[in-house]
């Protein structure tokens, strides 16, 4: 299995221009509202889900839209200016990316040893898509998992058989993740350090998940408790619980995780970043979003020497268009809006404590 490498964006929602360089390990995505990182997990789970399981084969301008679910379907909704309908119409004329028209959207995503390149436009008769190569990339193997900010376990039943008869409006990531879900337990896990992440993700919702029919259910000393029930937070560990007994999270695999933080208690965040980074030790590629100083400063108290951790701050430039710095280092992140905003927090509760004083 490979790793992804590099990122490459033009006029793709927000980003008029966007490269990014990912580490193998851990790569943080922060930013305010609105900078597009989770557009950035979409992209890429979009190209992993292509290379394994139920999606091998299937196109990544059909997977993009799947994951995104832009309206009508259409492309063009996905760049960040409109779409110039140009005066053609065949798309197997474009051999690489810098042939397509100046408004055309981008996306060129590196591996180990492969590249996906694609590219959507408008010609005579419409918005077209163009995959300008992916052949060696379809022959990749990029088992991934992709975890959205919304928790779907205690929505579970007749998700999947709705979905697959009615057009709502979820996007196919919800999809996805409860499949991964559902799948059979293994009989042995990978190693000692995945049987300890397992332990210990019980300890901490109280039991262990069990499933009957659709339904999931955590199985406590006080009896069966179906995930409707269940706090939120509770729900979203015991979902990482499933992900590494049944074998979804093996090493090898990548991990797209979108806000991790989300209705958890700031008290389990560690046990959240502990487990990330063990996964990260044992091979897992993982891309994850935040908003959360606390999930953030975790990772800084808890990265060992040999962990790769990246944080990759996004935002704004005087332009409009979002851009990025990376850096391999927590004192190295700027701008760093989570942290600035609690070191402000920090800053007026001193200053009214001495008005008081």
């Amino acid at each position: 299995m490979g790793k992804i490498t590099r990122l490459e964006l033009e006029n793709f929602t927000c980003f008029a221009k966007l490269d990014l360089a990912f580490s193998n390990g851990v790569n943080v995505l922060i930013g305010v509202n609105g900078t597009g990182k989770t557009h950035i997990l979409k992209v890429l789970y979009a190209a992993c889900a292509i290379t394994v399981g139920e999606g091998k084969g299937k196109h990544y301008d059909d997977k993009l839209c799947d994951v995104f679910s832009p309206y009508g379907g259409d492309y063009a909704r996905l760049c960040r200016h409109p779409i110039t309908r140009h005066d053609f119409s065949q798309v197997n004329t474009f051999d690489d990316k810098s042939d397509l028209p100046h408004d055309a959207l981008r996306v060129s995503i590196g591996s180990d040893n492969a590249i996906l390149q694609f590219g959507a436009f408008s010609g005579n008769e419409g918005t077209s898509a163009a995959l300008l190569k992916h052949s060696t990339w379809v022959e990749h193997c990029l088992e991934s998992v992709y975890i959205p900010a919304k928790e779907m376990l205690a929505h579970a039943p007749g998700f999947i058989s709705l979905t697959a008869k009615r057009e709502i409006a979820f996007e196919e990531v919800y999809v996805d993740i409860l499949k991964q879900a559902y799948l059979p337990k293994l009989k042995t896990l990978p190693n000692e350090v995945y049987v300890k992440l397992h332990s210990d993700l019980g300890k901490a919702i109280g039991g262990e998940v069990i499933i009957k029919g659709e339904h999931f259910f955590l199985k406590t000393k006080q009896g069966e408790i179906e995930f409707s029930l269940l706090a939120e937070g509770v729900r979203k560990l015991a979902l990482i619980w499933l992900l590494i007994q049944n074998g979804a999270l093996n090493p090898g695999t990548l991990l797209f995780w979108d806000e991790p933080e989300a209705n958890l208690n700031p008290s389990l965040i560690g046990l959240v970043v502990e487990t990330i980074l063990e996964l990260q030790r044992q091979g897992v590629q993982v891309f994850l979003t935040t908003h959360n100083y606390v999930l953030l400063k975790e990772f800084d108290l808890c990265k060992k020497e040999d962990d790769a951790v990246r944080y990759i701050s996004l935002f704004r430039n005087d332009s409009g268009s979002v851009t990025a710095e990376s850096s391999d280092v927590y004192t190295g992140i700027s701008p760093n809006a989570i942290s600035d905003t609690f070191a402000d927090l920090y800053q007026r509760d001193i200053a009214r404590a001495l008005r008081r004083a």
